[in-house]
């Protein structure tokens, strides 16, 4: 890989705009964060559509000011408590899972139904940056930086490719486009994490490779996840007090499952009702040690319970 920086910057913007063109949506899942942002950049026609719940989205000024920024068409829902509420059971019956996501994914699923409701037949996502180019906090410790993000990367699933299945919705991840993740897995990992004012950042080169394009305050944001910067995050406290101690210590003894905690066990029992049991293990397949249900022998996810193997232990 080209180890002169300005021109790897010039290369990366070149590259992801003809991803962007690959993959080119009516409109845009948006939250204003780095990733949605760098997708509106070269999609200044399509349609971007945010999600916050009533009273607690943080999304909507980085939305706003990325939108007025780009002169983007922009929209913004404001989703009610019971509106939210009531989709939980809709996402765990599409994504057949009970992981503790699901405020992210609830996000996911307001947006492209939006989207479906406006007519609306294809939308683009951030999917997949964070997983390139190392977007998440624990990743900053990681020594085999490379060899982690490969593995993750053969891995690699979104819950917004089965929901805009669900609603007929053609999803499109400029990201995840094969000539722009084969480029951009040949950037040296300490391009990926790297200083800058004092403060180490995941993502260094995407953020350097924009300064041009994006406001700096939308650049050198720190990672907030979907369901923190719509709001979201507040339905956790909600799902856990609809259930009682009493509940939850009969549930950890009736189930063979490690329930994490109120909020775990609040959406396996929506998933018994909407889903079923959890399949045994397949032939070739491991056991989760949280809900015994079948991995891959070199997953380090369940995509049934969101059990995730401890990085450190990842070989």
């Amino acid at each position: 890989m080209h180890k002169d920086k300005k021109f790897l910057f010039h290369e990366l913007k070149r590259r992801f705009a003809k991803a962007v063109s690959r993959n080119r949506a009516e409109g845009i899942l948006f939250s204003g964060g780095l990733d949605s942002a760098v997708v509106a950049a070269y999609a200044k026609d399509s349609k971007a559509i945010s999600i916050g719940l009533e009273s607690y989205g943080e999304d909507r000024y980085y939305a706003e000011k990325v939108a007025k920024s780009l002169e983007l068409d922009h929209c913004y829902k404001i989703v009610k408590i019971e509106e939210a509420i009531a989709t939980i059971p809709k996402v765990i019956k599409i994504l057949k899972s009970f992981d503790p996501v699901i405020p992210n994914d609830v996000t996911s699923y307001l947006g492209i139904k939006c989207a479906k409701d406006m007519g609306i037949k294809s939308m683009m996502t951030g999917d997949g940056s964070d997983e390139i180019f190392a977007g998440y906090d624990f990743m900053l410790e990681i020594k085999d930086l490379t060899g982690y993000l490969a593995r993750m990367h053969s891995a690699m699933q979104f819950s917004s490719n089965k929901i805009g299945e669900a609603f007929e919705i053609d999803i499109k991840q400029p990201f995840l486009d094969k000539e722009f993740m084969d480029f951009s897995q040949g950037i040296d990992a300490d391009l990926k994490i790297r200083r800058e004012n004092r403060k180490t950042w995941g993502k260094w080169i995407l953020r350097k490779a924009f300064e041009d394009v994006l406001p700096q305050e939308i650049l050198w944001q720190s990672k907030r996840p979907l369901e923190y910067g719509s709001g979201m995050t507040e339905l956790r406290k909600i799902v856990a007090s609809k259930v009682s101690d009493e509940e939850f210590e009969e549930g950890k003894k009736r189930f063979p499952i490690r329930f994490w905690n109120k909020e775990h066990f609040y959406y396996y029992r929506i998933y018994r009702e909407v889903v079923g049991e959890i399949s045994a293990p397949e032939k070739g397949q491991k056991i989760c040690e949280c809900c015994r249900s079948g991995m891959a022998l070199d997953a380090f996810h369940c995509k049934i319970c969101g059990d995730v193997t401890e990085w450190k232990d990842v070989k």
